[in-house]
């Protein structure tokens, strides 16, 4: 009993506090309104009938539908109302009846202003995600049990603790190290328990990521790009003349988050292989554990590297396979600010993965053997 309440309660207790302490961030964050929404809601409706469709004879779409929607929410719930749906890519929806859609409006007395904003996939998307957890904790039970626990609050802590952080003035660097080092704690701990081998983890995480963030930086330094190359930047920049956040930092920030999957994986695997070396031959060397620790990571440092590149490698396909059809030569590819801040992103989050095996390695011969 006294061991359950030690292992758990405390960790509960000081989580808790944790939550306490993001609910009041959170609520004392007072944000400066950068465009105005008032009177603007997002509504959920049905499609009852197309009334004007805008479907050409070759399958091409041009202007705009109007349609009729059955509204489910909001002031106009329960009535019908008649509207539009542009052919656009980015906003509105090819309508058909029994469709679900999202309608932007503005209601003023009897007038409404309205147009559907896109196809409503809200619950789809919350229906998948649910499978994908319940998908684990059938595979990993138990341990697919904490492993979705740890997602959750990796989830909460970067929407909840960082953005607001970020938006106070916090260097977005800082901020990230900042929740890199509580989401490995929490995590390690759900899978591991109060562990040397949960702790030596957690330190090689934070290290790799660190280093991710590092090289990163000294990336950015050499060949001039920055965060304040990013596509969005012109929006950010409203950020930065209204809130004065530091907007350049927060492509770093990102580097070392994205970094975190891949570098907790290394160091937790790498431990776990070097703690049952161990246990399997308590004789063994500093020297000889650590050896065999590199052994391991070398295997995962290969394979979770290549997740790192080929991720951020297929976030610009789209990029390189318009570089390919307008056949732009070398000098304007590797070049260009895009394609330098994507294999920025690739190559410093490995550093992360590839630095952390020997840091986790020299942790867990120091700690797991006494000469």
């Amino acid at each position: 009993m006294k061991r359950t309440i030690v292992r758990w309660g405390v960790p509960l207790l000081l989580m808790g506090f944790f939550m306490i302490w993001v609910v009041w961030l959170n609520r004392t964050t007072e944000k400066v309104p950068l465009v105005s929404t008032e009177g603007q809601t997002f509504e959920h409706g049905v499609v009852t009938e197309v009334l004007e469709d805008n479907v050409q004879e070759d399958g091409t779409r041009v202007g705009q539908q109007t349609v009729l929607v059955h509204m489910t929410t909001g002031e106009k719930k329960g009535q019908e109302i008649r509207t539009t749906s542009s052919a656009g890519y980015l906003f509105g929806a090819a309508c058909k009846p029994g469709m679900k859609v999202i309608v932007m409006q503005s209601v003023s007395g009897d007038e409404v202003v309205s147009s559907v904003y896109a196809r409503d996939r809200g619950n789809t998307i919350l229906l998948f995600g649910a499978l994908y957890l319940a998908l684990i904790v059938l595979v990993g039970g138990k341990k697919g049990l904490k492993a979705c626990a740890g997602l959750v609050f990796t989830f909460f802590v970067v929407i909840f603790m960082v953005t607001p952080l970020i938006y106070r003035g916090m260097s977005p660097f800082l901020a990230a190290i900042l929740a890199c080092a509580v989401t490995t704690l929490v995590t390690m701990y759900f899978i591991g328990g109060p562990t040397r081998k949960t702790m030596i983890a957690t330190a090689g995480t934070v290290v790799g990521c660190v280093c991710a963030g590092l090289m990163a930086s000294f990336f950015g330094y050499c060949t001039g790009l920055s965060g304040w190359n990013v596509s969005n930047i012109e929006s950010l920049l409203d950020l930065w003349y209204t809130d004065n956040i530091q907007v350049g930092g927060l492509l770093f920030a990102g580097i070392l988050i994205a970094a975190l999957g891949a570098t907790m994986d290394v160091a937790m695997s790498t431990s776990s292989a070097m703690e049952e070396i161990v246990r399997q031959n308590p004789a063994i060397t500093q020297r000889d554990l650590f050896k065999a620790g590199m052994r391991v990571g070398r295997d995962m440092m290969g394979t979770d590297s290549n997740t790192l590149i080929l991720a951020f490698a297929g976030e610009s396909i789209s990029t390189l396979l318009l570089d390919f059809a307008y056949d732009l030569p070398y000098a304007q590819i590797i070049n260009s600010n895009n394609i330098g801040l994507q294999i920025m992103q690739g190559l410093s989050g490995s550093f992360g993965v590839i630095l952390c095996v020997p840091v986790t390695c020299l942790i867990a011969s120091l700690f797991l053997v006494t000469e």
